[in-house]
């Protein structure tokens, strides 16, 4: 299985980045966290909703509706069966003076952020495998300060997966927070991860220029 950190793929070279890693593991289905910028991909896909989107393409797959893309599938406090494991996701970043908010009441850019119901609903799934999200929990991002995000920590305790995968942070790091192993994962133009399914093993390559 195919995995992805952030894409920024409205770039040329950043599309060009992506579809090269695409092409190189040839999987049969792959998984992204954010910042996807590309919703036509040669692959079924994945995917959460990062802080850099095209908000109406989020809006129309949140609602079900067609949003005229090609192998994406956005999980939006959503769960989906992949490749034998069940794939948990939170679609956004986190605004506190808009997590309170209704999810009809943001609207422009402030359509990328989760709210309140978000995260109560992804809460109730059980069972979960592997977790998308696009904030990363304590523990895992430094910038002279701890950059986790306290509504990530509460996913990662409540739902317990076995995997969490990270965007946002464009870095490489790992750690765990109880018997969860976190993962931020590098940008897709530098790096791609495989995951096998089986044993969970993630392993990471460098991205081909083509």
């Amino acid at each position: 299985m195919l995995v992805l950190g952030d894409a920024h793929a409205d770039d040329p070279d950043n599309r060009r980045a992506l579809l090269a890693a695409y092409r190189e593991v040839d999987a049969e289905v792959a998984l992204q966290t954010g910042d996807l910028l590309s919703y036509d991909l040669p692959t079924p896909t994945y995917f959460i909703g990062g802080n850099n989107e095209e908000f109406d393409v989020i809006d129309a797959l949140r609602a079900g509706e067609d949003a005229a893309t090609t192998n994406v599938h956005l999980l939006a406090s959503s769960a989906a069966e992949v490749a034998g494991l069940r794939v948990a996701g939170l679609t956004g970043n986190y605004a506190p003076t808009k997590y309170d908010a209704d999810r009809a009441d943001l609207s422009g850019d402030r359509r990328r952020h989760f709210v309140r119901e978000d995260v109560e609903h992804l809460k109730r799934l059980d069972d979960v495998d592997v977790l998308l999200a696009h904030e990363a929990p304590h523990g895992l991002i430094y910038y002279g300060y701890d950059a986790g995000c306290e509504r990530i920590d509460e996913l990662v305790d409540a739902l317990e997966p076995a995997l969490c995968l990270v965007g946002h942070h464009e870095r490489h790091a790992e750690t765990t927070r109880g018997d969860t192993r976190v993962l931020s994962l590098a940008p897709a133009w530098e790096r791609y991860y495989e995951l096998d399914p089986e044993t969970l093993e993630l392993t990471d390559h460098a991205t081909p220029a083509e």
